[in-house]
């Protein structure tokens, strides 16, 4: 079993930064991938980021691209999304979620084994 826990949410104003943290436990042996998703009121759940975990390298959806950063220790059990420029439209809880063996559609939430709870992120404008 894998366990991840979100943590760095919170009330922040637009154009402030936050960070996200997301701690990874148990059986990770065959963790591949490490995404960030997120979940706005009354929407469906967006994908943010991905980390594929054996080179650090990162892709983004276009809301986030050049304003996002997402990252991984070199343990590999931590991974950041590292939030700037934020809007109001960041608003929502920002889940972890981790895959194994690929990251194939990747930004496919139904291909994310391991959740998190969330962590809420709120941007007044």
């Amino acid at each position: 079993q894998v366990h991840l826990v979100e943590s760095g949410g919170g009330l922040v104003q637009a154009g402030d930064s936050l960070r996200l943290s997301c701690v990874i436990s148990g059986r990770t042996d065959n963790i591949f991938g490490v995404a960030w998703f997120r979940q706005a009121p009354g929407k469906e759940r967006q994908f943010v980021s991905v980390v594929r975990m054996n080179d650090g390298l990162a892709w983004y959806d276009d809301s986030v691209k050049g304003r996002f950063t997402s990252s991984r220790d070199s343990t590999g059990t931590t991974v950041d999304l590292q939030m700037t420029e934020l809007k109001a439209e960041d608003t929502a809880i920002y889940y972890c979620a981790a895959r194994e063996f690929s990251i194939n559609y990747y930004n496919d939430a139904s291909r994310y084994k391991y959740w998190g709870q969330g962590t809420k992120v709120t941007t007044s404008s």
